[in-house]
C-alpha cells in the first residue's frame, strides 16, 4: 500500500464542467473518430486482473476481452465516475469502479497482471509518481497498455503545444497537457518498452494539439523488485 505521505484525497480531481463536455465529446469521438478501434487494439490479449487508471466515463469497458477476470477502474473525477459505474453494469467482464488518484493507487503491490493508461497521462498531476505507482501494482512481467497523446516530433506544433501548456490549455481541459512525452516518461519510470506505433488522431482533417498519439505496450521487468 502507498505510504501516508503519498495519499491523495478521494476527490482531489473535480472538473464538473469539463467532465460533462468530455462525456459528450468522447462518445462522439469513439463513433466518428475511430477511437473505438484503438480501444479494441489497446486491450486485445489482456488476461487476468487488470487495473485501469483514469477510466473516465468507462468507454474502454466494452472492449475488454473475456480472458480478463476482473477490472479495477480508478476514476478520481466524481461526475465521470458516476458514468463509469453505469458503463460497468453493461460490461462483459467484472468491473469495479473506485475513487482515487493515479499518484497513490489504493491497491496492493504486485496485485495485477495488466495496467491500462488511456488518454490519462496528459492530465495526472505528477507523471513520474503515477507511473511509479503503476509499476508498483503490476506483477513482474506484467503489462502496461497505453494509448496517449503527447508532444509532436519537433517543429512548429511542439512550440504551440508548449505555449498552450503554459497558459490556457490545462485550465480549459481538466488539467490536460499537450506537450508531455509519454514514451520517455514510461521508460524513465523503469518499464521496458515493447511494441508501439504512432498515430494521428483524427487521421483526417486539421492537425490538433492532441493529434500526435502513441499506442503500445510496456512491461515491468521480470527481475524488478521495485
Amino acid at each position: 500500500m502507498p505510504s501516508r505521505s503519498a495519499r491523495v484525497p478521494r476527490d482531489a480531481v473535480h472538473h464538473p464542467v469539463f467532465a460533462r463536455f468530455y462525456a459528450r465529446f468522447s462518445v462522439s469521438a469513439d463513433l466518428r473518430g475511430g477511437i473505438a478501434a484503438y480501444r479494441e487494439e489497446l486491450l486485445a490479449g489482456l488476461s487476468g486482473r487488470v487495473i485501469e487508471i483514469g477510466a473516465g466515463n468507462g468507454l474502454n469497458f466494452a472492449h475488454y476481452p473475456a480472458a480478463v477476470s476482473e477490472v479495477v477502474a480508478l476514476e478520481p473525477e466524481r461526475t465521470l465516475r458516476k458514468l463509469a459505474v453505469t458503463a460497468a453494469l453493461h460490461a462483459d467482464v467484472p468491473v469495479d469502479v473506485v475513487p482515487g488518484a493515479a499518484e497513490a493507487l489504493p491497491v496492493k503491490s504486485e496485485a495485477f497482471d495488466g495496467a491500462v493508461a488511456s488518454l490519462v497521462l496528459c492530465s495526472v498531476r505528477d507523471l513520474s509518481r503515477a507511473l511509479s505507482e503503476m509499476r508498483r501494482v503490476l506483477r513482474p512481467g506484467g503489462e502496461l497498455r497505453f494509448f496517449e497523446h503527447g508532444v509532436a516530433p519537433g517543429g512548429a506544433m511542439a512550440t504551440v503545444q508548449r505555449g498552450l501548456d503554459r497558459t490556457v490549455w490545462p485550465r480549459l481541459f481538466g488539467g490536460c497537457h499537450t506537450s508531455r512525452d509519454p514514451l520517455a516518461a514510461i521508460e524513465a519510470a523503469g518499464f521496458e518498452l515493447g511494441t508501439y506505433r504512432r498515430l494521428r488522431v483524427p487521421d483526417k482533417g486539421p492537425r490538433l494539439p492532441t493529434s500526435c498519439c502513441v499506442l503500445g505496450v510496456a512491461r515491468r521487468p521480470h527481475e524488478d523488485t521495485h
